[in-house]
């Protein structure tokens, strides 16, 4: 990290984020740092890391739409990659992050002597890896983060219409287009359980957006075919997972 840290702050109640900087003026002369922004959102927080980097975010967990523990995954997919600290009134939250051995926490309402001790780890904590933040994150993801020439995109779960493994990626399908994933088709059956149906090998669709099964024209992986919404593309059915067209009828999918 560089002399003087460059710091990021995210916390959605203003009062918190002032608090915050108060005391964290009064670490300067002993810490040298620079506040380069800061977010009431998770997703302002990428959009203006992904502009302006920073050594360190000092982020809230309990937030709406995004929580603290999300955006700390995403961040992992910035260029310049930040270690994080978590600010938190819950402790089961700092004591997860604490076991992970990566990550320091400060439980609100913030003490001096404790964010000057943050401050000080911070310089030599190794930043949290990918898995590390997984497995503290105790709910499935609102977002998947791609990252496009040194900055992070973030596309809604909610809009996906299928996840198709090709080579080392998943190709994410929307209706907007496509975007590459650096994620196992594994990892996310397992992280997004019911949301997502497995029909071929390669491929998850959501559920939501599944219209139903039609036959193909041969008797190989064609010979059922899903149909999506949004999709003009028909994606094939498995023989071994033929026989979620049959849990499809019987109204046990959607």
């Amino acid at each position: 990290m560089t002399t003087t840290l460059r710091l990021f702050l995210v916390d959605d109640e203003p009062p918190a984020l002032n608090r915050l900087q108060d005391i964290l003026a009064d670490c300067r002369a002993q810490y040298p740092h620079e506040v380069v922004g800061t977010a009431q959102t998770g997703q302002e927080a990428i959009e203006k890391l992904s502009q302006q980097p920073a050594d360190l975010v000092l982020t809230d967990i309990n937030m709406p739409g995004m929580n603290g523990l999300e955006l700390a995954r995403h961040l992992g997919r910035l260029h310049h990659r930040p270690a994080v600290v978590f600010c938190t009134a819950f402790d089961e939250f700092a004591v997860q992050a604490f076991e992970v051995h990566a990550l320091d926490y400060l439980l609100k309402p913030i003490r001096q002597e404790r964010l000057e001790s943050a401050l000080a780890r911070a310089r030599e904590l190794p930043h949290a890896s990918s898995d590390a933040l997984a497995s503290i994150s105790t709910t499935a993801r609102r977002y998947f983060s791609v990252a496009e020439r040194g900055r992070v995109r973030l596309v809604p779960v909610e809009a996906a219409l299928f996840l198709k493994a090709e080579l080392k990626y998943v190709t994410l399908r929307t209706r907007e287009g496509e975007f590459l994933l650096e994620e196992s088709l594994t990892q996310l059956e397992t992280e997004f359980g019911e949301r997502f149906l497995r029909i071929h090998r390669n491929c998850l669709i959501a559920v939501s957006k599944l219209q139903g099964f039609e036959r193909g024209h041969d008797e190989g992986d064609g010979h059922w075919m899903a149909m999506i919404e949004g999709c003009t593309e028909k994606l094939p059915v498995s023989r071994r997972q033929v026989h979620v067209v049959r849990d499809f009828r019987r109204g046990e999918v959607g």
